[in-house]
């Protein structure tokens, strides 16, 4: 079946699709249907099958017509603006995917696995879900040189020399570009959040706009607060494509759940940094010089895969409603839509967070609500 064939077959399916038919002469089709756009399929305009709902960015189901479809439209031939303003970021993502591919979970936790096009044979797949070989995208993904290190030329030049290393390796980072379906943003230094230490500090949504309005709602019957989410590196690719989800009691689980089902969270920044592999999911409050200890150990791991990115944590908003348990500095949320990611933590060459933030400390709530932030309550 060519592709013209397939665009045929999708405009006829879409048509005489039941679905298709009580929305036909709504003149408000779009207001019903922009909300929950990202529900749907760019090209074959199918509902997607997520585990966690939609993500507020677009993108293409896992059926091979429409990956070969989004490949020849062209659809990301925005890469070079992504990576000429956003190189910090793409480098982000880069050493995340990364992370994910060389964790010994990576059977459970590298979600989604790449569907790419093979540059040298556009009808057929490079990277298939179906087929998958760890082995040759460790191969492509050691092609991607640091973007921040090379974007001084022009992006054809980026392209060229990744070319060189492998010739799938461009073809790749288009993918890990356009499967992000997270909103990410570096901040300036004049944005950041000062308390948090880190030099790195990035705005992060990933709520489309109808979980962000049932959110809202939410929070305007039981009001919200903010906590820390840590998470370790290694899980960060599937989190930016797949949501924050609640892994107690599946195969993602990692650490345990002495507190119930749910979203761990915490006020106390010390206890989400042990989550995101700083101090091993401690419950209690380490020193500042047990964190750097253990900083030290694990870094020595993480430079394998960027000189630069370690330690991640984020700030999210979470419903205060009865639902969300608190026992002590530990919380649990229940219902993953009750909890908004808001800023992302990047530590790195030898940063240690400050182990004593309180996000229930006035002063910590007014620097976050300030008049240059975006509103996260």
């Amino acid at each position: 079946q060519s592709i013209g064939d397939f665009h045929i077959t999708m405009n006829l399916s879409l048509c005489l699709s039941p679905s298709f038919y009580p929305y036909y002469n709504f003149p408000n089709f779009p207001f019903f249907r922009i909300p929950t756009l990202n529900d749907y399929c760019v090209v074959w305009d199918e509902q997607h099958v997520f585990q966690n709902g939609s993500m507020l960015k677009p993108a293409v189901c896992t059926r091979e017509l429409c990956v070969f479809s989004f490949n020849t439209l062209g659809v990301m031939s925005g890469a070079a603006e992504e990576v000429a303003t956003g190189a910090e970021v793409v480098d982000l993502l880069v050493a995340m995917c990364r992370a994910a591919l060389e964790s010994a979970r990576k059977s459970i936790i590298f979600d989604p696995y790449p569907s790419v096009v093979d540059p040298h044979d556009p009808k057929s797949l490079a990277f298939n879900p179906k087929k998958k070989s760890y082995e040759r995208l460790q191969r492509a993904l050691d092609g991607i040189k640091s973007i921040r290190e090379i974007t001084q030329g022009p992006y054809f030049e980026i392209k060229k020399q990744m070319d060189k290393l492998d010739p799938l390796a461009h073809p790749l980072l288009q993918w890990i570009i356009s499967s992000n379906r997270s909103h990410i943003v570096k901040l300036p230094s004049s944005r950041q959040l000062k308390f948090m230490h880190a030099s790195h500090q990035f705005l992060l949504l990933s709520s489309p706009p109808a979980k962000e309005a049932c959110f809202r709602t939410a929070r305007k019957l039981h009001s919200s607060t903010f906590a820390f989410h840590g998470s370790h590196i290694e899980n960060w690719h599937s989190i930016l494509r797949n949501g924050l989800v609640n892994a107690s009691c599946t195969k993602l689980q990692l650490h345990g759940v002495a507190y119930g089902k749910g979203i761990y969270l915490s006020p106390i920044s010390s206890i989400s940094f042990g989550y995101s592999g700083m101090g091993k999911g401690q419950h209690h409050m380490p020193t500042k010089e047990e964190l750097a200890q253990h900083y030290n150990q694990v870094n020595t791991v993480l430079q394998v895969l960027t000189p630069s990115l370690s330690n991640f944590v984020f700030l999210s908003t979470v419903i205060t409603s009865k639902d969300l348990q608190k026992h002590g500095n530990i919380w649990v949320c229940p219902i993953s839509d009750h909890v908004c990611t808001r800023f992302f933590f990047v530590y790195e060459d030898g940063q240690v967070g400050d182990a004593n933030i309180n996000t229930q400390d006035v002063w910590i709530q007014k620097e976050i609500l300030g008049d240059n932030q975006p509103d996260s309550t």
